[in-house]
């Protein structure tokens, strides 16, 4: 009896090795999961426990040690493009508030941000922000049953990784249709407000302008953010919920 234990449980080791790989890259890139908000103890565990639920229900083949460094290769590289496919979306929206605060003149004022390093004020209130309206859209119960079900879908080892350049190349592009969308209206405010303020400086060339003008950018950028919000809102929704499609395309491409 105590062999046949061991011999199940020696059967499962290699599997959850495997499973362990994909999931402690994916884990260490996907939105949420990998915030650096969280303890190191925290995700490596999360990974940990992650792993242990998958093993026993997935069902692949071992591959032979002669192509255990190959299977470790493509699970390595698969396992941060799934997992960099669902961040992508965050990246958006921190290229979007980076922009925001140039045009507002807030980026003079920076600080630590441990999500993207310097960062402002604002980007921190977009980044948290934004995945509070992650998790109330309930997008990481999507994540993460995409991510199970790519061990289905995909087997260890099965990952096809020189077509996956082509489908990243696609998300990284629509990363920064993203930012467009939600910096334009107050990029374009703050550009008016310039061209205004130009105007005046022309009809009174005594007035400081500088002095003037910094005040009324944060005044009126913040009054765009805060009539903006529920669209701001809208277009976070909609973006969270493509992130499912956008590792559904991931390995979709790394089958073929």
């Amino acid at each position: 009896m105590e062999t046949a234990g061991i011999n199940i449980f020696a059967r499962y080791i290699p599997v959850f090795l495997l499973v362990l790989l994909r999931t402690g890259v994916a884990v260490a890139f996907l939105p949420f999961f990998s915030s650096t908000v969280f303890p190191r103890q925290f995700r490596i565990g999360f990974a940990v426990a992650l792993a242990i639920v998958i093993t026993p229900v997935v069902n692949f083949a071992i591959p032979a040690r002669s192509e255990i460094a190959g299977v470790i290769f493509r699970e390595v590289v698969f396992g941060a493009a799934l997992g960099f496919a669902g961040r992508l979306v965050f990246f958006g929206i921190d290229m979007a508030a980076q922009v925001i605060s140039l045009s507002m003149g807030l980026s003079t004022a920076t600080l630590l941000n441990p999500e993207i390093g310097q960062s402002t004020e604002l980007t921190t209130f977009y980044t948290i922000f934004s995945m509070l309206v992650f998790l109330v859209a309930n997008a990481h119960l999507s994540v993460i049953y995409v991510f199970v079900k790519s061990f289905e879908w995909l087997p260890p080892g099965g990952a096809n990784i020189a077509r996956l350049s082509p489908a990243l190349t696609a998300l990284a592009g629509r990363m920064f249709v993203l930012a467009l969308k939600l910096s334009a209206p107050i990029v374009i405010a703050m550009l008016a407000l310039n061209m205004l303020l130009g105007f005046l400086y022309k009809a009174a060339p005594q007035m400081n302008v500088f002095f003037i003008g910094y005040p009324l950018y944060i005044f009126v950028g913040f009054m765009l953010l805060l009539i903006g919000l529920p669209a701001f809102i809208g277009v976070m929704g909609n973006s969270f919920d493509s992130i499912k499609f956008d590792m559904l395309r991931v390995i979709g491409s790394a089958r073929g």
